[in-house]
């Protein structure tokens, strides 16, 4: 009961506090009640602190060194992050297992470039804006925003590996296609269903693994080429938020749902196909 009771009053506040809103005459009595809603979280009070800095460079002499050391990660990254990774132990699968560990492992390293290149040139660009054109701190920023700049459209205008891709897609489109032609086996008999299961977890189970190999190979890369430049150039600009992630977390995140579907629901649901 008293939770219960705690729920309704907390719908009846909810319920007052719109109606306080509504009732409001003015914009600021309105927008005052707003903020007493929304109250003083962590993001809020980050707002504040940044908001309360006018340094446009935390750390002016040490800004063009950071910046040179970004950009040469970058580069580094750019040369080794979409090699092949080194897989043993599959025997003759080893080549095909390395071949799709790396278009992931590209694709999080390219796409990952692609976002710094993105938050370091809008961040050089808004902090040039807002400090004095006869300032060094200017001279700085303008300079390393054109760098930023022609960096970024060299990797923009990089020409697209079309028998990757054409063989790529064959192989997608095969598979799709052995899929298709099992499922039509599978409806005749109650073997085709656990032949077809057999496969489907198989197929999972592989995606799922050489995607969180892949998450793990294209994070280690990440954070030795360009990690610490990037948040040394971070601290020397200061009051900038945190520089941006790559997406080598969510490919391990697709990797466990691939990996729960394999192994607890693709069974379950061939088990109620089998015994309904």
């Amino acid at each position: 009961m008293q939770e219960s009771d705690q729920t309704h009053t907390e719908l009846l506040l909810d319920k007052i506090d719109a109606i306080r809103i509504l009732r409001a005459d003015t914009d600021d009595e309105r927008d005052k009640l707003l903020l007493e809603i929304g109250g003083s979280g962590k993001v809020e009070q980050e707002m504040v602190a940044q908001m309360s800095s006018r340094i446009t460079l935390r750390h002016p002499q040490r800004f063009e060194e950071a910046h040179c050391l970004m950009v040469h990660g970058l580069e580094v990254l750019d040369r080794n992050g979409p090699r092949q990774p080194h897989i043993r132990g599959l025997g003759p699968l080893s080549p095909i297992a390395q071949w799709f560990s790396q278009q992931a492992i590209r694709f999080i390293v390219r796409s990952y470039q692609e976002k710094v290149l993105k938050h370091v040139c809008g961040l050089y660009e808004r902090r040039e804006a807002s400090c004095s054109w006869s300032s060094p701190e200017h001279s700085l920023l303008r300079r390393s925003r054109l760098d930023i700049r022609r960096v970024k459209e060299g990797m923009n205008n990089r020409a697209i590996d079309l028998p990757i891709f054409i063989f790529g897609g064959a192989v997608l489109t095969t598979l799709g296609s052995g899929l298709q032609g099992s499922i039509r086996v599978a409806r005749n008999s109650e073997v085709g269903v656990i032949l077809f299961a057999i496969l489907l977890v198989a197929v999972l189970f592989s995606l799922s693994w050489i995607a969180l190999l892949s998450a793990g190979v294209a994070r280690r890369r990440i954070k030795i080429a360009i990690e610490q430049p990037l948040f040394a150039l971070w601290e020397t600009i200061g009051h900038a938020g945190r520089p941006p992630r790559d997406d080598s977390y969510n490919f391990a995140a697709y990797a466990i749902i691939l990996l729960v579907l394999s192994w607890i629901v693709v069974p379950l649901a061939i088990g109620m196909v089998i015994f309904s």
